[in-house]
């Protein structure tokens, strides 16, 4: 299957869960961040990246964010550069995001918010793809 075919699924896909408001899932506006590698120093020393993590963790803990522990598809929209073109952003939009930061990092980072012991999840699909503005989309069946 070639990049181009690939890419008009996943947007056919994408156009279905984010353009219609009658599914009813949940959409938190809060930009998604990785998980920064934490070392015992940044208990005293507040390094940007922890920072800006604590941060995602208690706007997700306000917004009381819940992710099922099993059949969860987690859509994380990443903003786009404030430096890339009209034309390219138009371009982009809704498309898969494949720069960093890593989406295995960004799934912790969400794990550890929404869950105290993250070792119940067991089943989660993720996307990440570009967007206008930062945001974390779930679909789910139930909080287990």
């Amino acid at each position: 299957m070639a990049w181009g075919d690939l890419k008009l699924i996943h947007q056919r896909q994408l156009s279905a869960r984010i353009v219609g408001e009658n599914f009813k899932m949940p959409q938190y506006n809060i930009c998604p961040v990785a998980k920064p590698r934490m070392t015992r120093a940044d208990k005293w020393l507040k390094r940007p990246a922890t920072a800006k993590y604590w941060h995602f963790v208690d706007l997700c803990r306000l917004n009381r964010v819940e992710l099922p522990c099993f059949g969860a598809h987690v859509t994380f929209v990443l903003p786009m550069p404030k430096s890339m073109s009209e034309k390219r952003t138009a371009e982009m939009n809704e498309h898969p995001h494949m720069n960093r930061p890593d989406l295995s990092n960004i799934i912790k980072s969400l794990e550890d918010a929404v869950y105290k012991e993250d070792s119940v999840i067991y089943d989660l699909w993720a996307t990440k793809i570009w967007g206008y503005e930062g945001k974390i989309i779930i679909e789910g069946k139930a909080k287990g």
